[in-house]
């Protein structure tokens, strides 16, 4: 029992630390430093998962029960029993697509060990140069020609649980970035936690993501007469917090509540909050909201269970809100064995 009280304080005091630190401290004011556009690889901060998106991506310590862990927190992969594939589609703002799968297999008392692709892909671009106009410089003409860009991460993840209540888990990733014929690669590394602490269903978690070196697009060049800047990982650092309600034996309704805090390297402190209500374990109606985000604001979805057989099936949908650049629609299908 007294260990116990240790994890449950160890947890909860992570919780508001790194939440006091998103805040700042009282006495000497710190400097207000803007992190804005320091990080590069940003399409590593897209989450295809439906669900969690649909819970405004309060998912660290939400994101249990399917493959779609991996992209949230890989320690809550020890929820999949046995066999659980999922498959992810996002409509982007600009016409951006990004598509997903994931993969995620029990292996006993060894653990839970997955795989996973991510891809995004910005269509067509229209390419411009800088044509020579004389004494008045140049100016920019479209040449009548398309180049296009995408990203891949590919990853390999692990999950264990240590004890009944504590699980971790970890998953690393080639990431690559191609801008026409110019491209780089790197490697990340995500980290995470989950603690269920014993009062009803309240757990804690904790992640870190996209831990991995800085890297470059190009070597020297000839033309410019110097090297291209480093370009560092968009490191993400989450504490949640996640509670369920109406759970007792045999009630048909269950309704989740999600609160979690963000510091990342490359902007400012971020919030997440999020509900999901279910009956009868089949029908899901979730909603979300970000605080501190530029134009995200309201998230909402929809998800529906049903069965094939021995397998299990799932269609989950979120719409995002991008205030000024519009939405984003997102769908997620799964098959649980």
């Amino acid at each position: 029992m007294y260990s116990t009280k240790k994890l449950v304080l160890a947890g909860f005091t992570s919780f508001v630390v790194l939440t006091a630190c998103m805040h700042g401290q009282s006495g000497i004011a710190p400097v207000d430093i803007q992190r804005n556009g320091q990080s590069g690889w940003q399409f590593l901060k897209i989450n295809g998962d439906a669900r969690q998106a649909a819970l405004g991506g309060a998912y660290t310590a939400i994101s249990h029960g399917d493959a779609n862990a991996v992209f949230g927190n890989p320690a809550a992969l020890t929820d999949v029993k046995f066999l659980d594939i999922q498959v992810n589609a996002l409509q982007w703002v600009a016409g951006i697509s990004h598509q997903s799968a994931a993969v995620a297999y029990n292996i006993g008392d060894v653990g839970v060990v997955g795989a996973s692709i991510a891809r995004l892909n910005y269509g067509d671009i229209e390419e411009t140069i800088n044509a020579s106009s004389g004494s008045s410089g140049t100016t920019p003409m479209i040449t009548g020609s398309t180049f296009t860009a995408s990203d891949i991460a590919v990853g390999l993840s692990f999950a264990r649980k240590i004890t009944n209540a504590l699980s971790v888990g970890g998953d690393i990733r080639y990431v690559r970035q191609q801008i026409a014929e110019l491209s780089m690669n790197n490697w990340a590394l995500d980290i995470g936690t989950l603690y269920y602490t014993g009062f009803r269903s309240l757990r804690i978690a904790i992640t870190a993501r996209n831990f991995g070196p800085d890297s470059r697009f190009g070597g020297w060049s000839e033309q410019y007469q110097t090297e291209s800047n480093y370009v560092r990982m968009p490191l993400d650092f989450r504490a949640g917090m996640a509670m369920d309600f109406f759970d007792g034996e045999g009630s048909p309704h269950l309704l989740t509540v999600a609160v979690e805090a963000e510091h990342p390297n490359d902007g400012r402190e971020k919030f997440q909050f999020g509900a999901s209500y279910a009956f009868n374990g089949t029908f899901f109606i979730r909603g979300g909201y970000k605080l501190n985000y530029d134009v995200q604001r309201f998230t909402f979805g929809a998800g529906i269970t049903y069965p094939m057989g021995g397998v299990l099936g799932t269609i989950n949908y979120a719409y995002v809100d991008f205030g000024e650049l519009t939405q984003a629609h997102q769908f997620s299908l799964g098959f649980t064995f």
